[in-house]
């Protein structure tokens, strides 16, 4: 039913809200003007009016309503992260229909979370895409993109120990060597503050080496 009020206004419904209010601001003014108009010209025009207006109310409305609930989401996501319930946390992301441009922002730190560093820039990718003027997504890219970039020109190849005590790389003989300080600190310590900074969203990581 919806599906019809976006067609009236002429835009799709991944549309943003700034893109639908202009879009209806376009569409009045030129009905307005040829409303006055003689003949079929000015009645359509006053018909079609009258049926952008509407369009725009419930359609805003329902966006508005949508907005509300997904913030609630959105919170309880965020809460799920801090506490380290990626399982919870993806299966709220999952129960999403619509997918705007926060959602990808928040697959993305689940996915960064995972260390899945590749497919959290791919989500950041998106939200930037769908929405280029938010600059926590372009601050978040960027810091994502370091990472990356880091892991390429690495020397090695550490794997992270989940204990979190330390990186293991392999000796001669291809057994893990616990490390703590050096370049394996060094790393660890670059990727908590990307952490901390890139989500800010309220996880204190600190250095083991410390």
């Amino acid at each position: 039913m919806e599906s019809k009020y976006y067609k009236i206004l002429g835009v799709s419904k991944d549309a943003t809200n700034e893109e639908i209010t202009a879009k209806y601001e376009t569409l009045k003014a030129k009905y307005q003007k040829e409303r006055f108009l003689e003949g079929e010209v000015g009645n359509n025009a006053a018909k079609m009016l009258t049926e952008i207006e509407n369009a725009y109310k419930i359609v805003m409305s329902i966006r508005k309503e949508q907005d509300k609930t997904q913030d609630g989401i959105f919170s309880e996501i965020e809460q799920d992260i801090k506490k380290g319930d990626l399982q919870s946390a993806q299966q709220n992301l999952d129960s999403f229909d619509e997918r705007d441009s926060e959602w990808h922002y928040y697959q993305s730190v689940v996915f960064y979370k995972k260390n899945w560093v590749n497919e959290c820039k791919t989500q950041l990718e998106i939200a930037i895409r769908m929405n280029p003027n938010e600059p926590k997504y372009k601050t978040a890219l960027d810091k994502i993109q370091i990472k990356i970039n880091g892991q390429n020109n690495s020397q090695y190849n550490p794997e992270w120990d989940k204990s979190g005590n330390a990186y293991k790389t392999p000796n001669q003989e291809g057994e893990p060597i616990q490390q703590m300080g050096g370049d394996g600190c060094c790393q660890w310590c670059c990727e908590m503050a990307i952490c901390n900074a890139m989500f800010n969203i309220g996880i204190n990581c600190c250095c083991p080496c410390r």
